[in-house]
């Protein structure tokens, strides 16, 4: 995962604002946030999957 794509975001201003203060409270950049909060969205969808999965075994 060392390659990174740039891509344009575009957010209401509350929402940035609110992701903003989430980042400075944690230490991070906004970018770094953003980051944090869609990798673990996607391993909390990932593992949703799995154990739909198991359910419907």
């Amino acid at each position: 995962m060392s390659e990174k794509k740039a891509i344009p975001l575009r957010i209401p201003l509350e929402l940035w604002e609110e992701l903003k203060g989430w980042a400075e409270q944690d230490l991070r950049s906004l970018n770094a946030q953003i980051e944090l909060i869609l990798r673990d969205a996607v391993k909390q969808r990932k593992s949703g999957a799995k154990s739909a999965q198991r359910k419907a075994s």
